[in-house]
């Protein structure tokens, strides 16, 4: 269902970038309009889902995990900027993310979960310096075995971005030894050693969310 509708917006997208900069008159003015719809639209959608996460936050905490294991409770960290955090941080809009993900960690100082997405998001915004001393701020403190290997390996990415080989490979396998189930250090270090220049550090995130 989503797949056809974001198709359909993206072809009308696709259209306006092709012919607005050769449109005059009536034809400008249409296609002016075409993205003022599109722009609406979008706004709705995300603030749609937006609702929806929320809801799903609030059943969750209701009803517990669906899917989860063993792992930290986000049944702990209440329904609001985490959540909404997520929201965003699903949609790759890593900038309102870290706002939601920096107001969940004030909200709840001892649960790392909200330092650890908010780091991530810092990757993805290039901020590196702040990504790495949240990760180095779990790792150090934190006492969930899984949740630190997944931050070493994290640091073990920063590294290996920053072509700090031997400081990546010592982050990998400290992160393997931590927890051996974990698939990314070992195929880290594989692409540090390479120099492949892709890593893997947050695949391991959909178990939080």
């Amino acid at each position: 269902m989503f797949e056809h509708i974001f198709a359909e917006m993206n072809s009308a997208l696709d259209d306006i970038a092709r012919r607005y900069p050769e449109a005059e008159g009536e034809q400008k003015e249409s296609l002016g309009m075409k993205w003022k719809l599109l722009k609406q639209m979008s706004d709705g959608i995300i603030e749609e889902w937006m609702s929806f996460e929320e809801k799903m936050g609030e059943i969750r905490r209701k009803c517990g995990d669906f899917e989860a294991e063993d792992q930290l409770k986000i049944i702990e960290l209440g329904g609001g900027p985490f959540i909404k955090g997520q929201g965003y941080f699903t949609l790759k809009m890593y900038e309102q993310a870290s706002e939601h993900f920096e107001k969940a960690s004030c909200l709840y100082p001892d649960n790392p979960l909200p330092l650890l997405f908010l780091a991530v998001c810092r990757v993805h915004l290039n901020d590196r310096e702040n990504a790495a001393g949240y990760l180095n701020y779990i790792f150090t403190h934190g006492k969930d075995k899984k949740l630190k290997a997944i931050c070493c390996n994290a640091l073990g990415c920063l590294a290996a971005m920053d072509n700090r080989v031997e400081k990546a490979r010592g982050f990998f396998l400290t992160a393997y030894k931590l927890d051996p189930t974990l698939p990314e250090p070992m195929a880290n270090l594989e692409a540090c050693m390479e120099n492949r220049g892709t890593y893997q550090f947050e695949s391991q995130l959909h178990a939080y969310m």
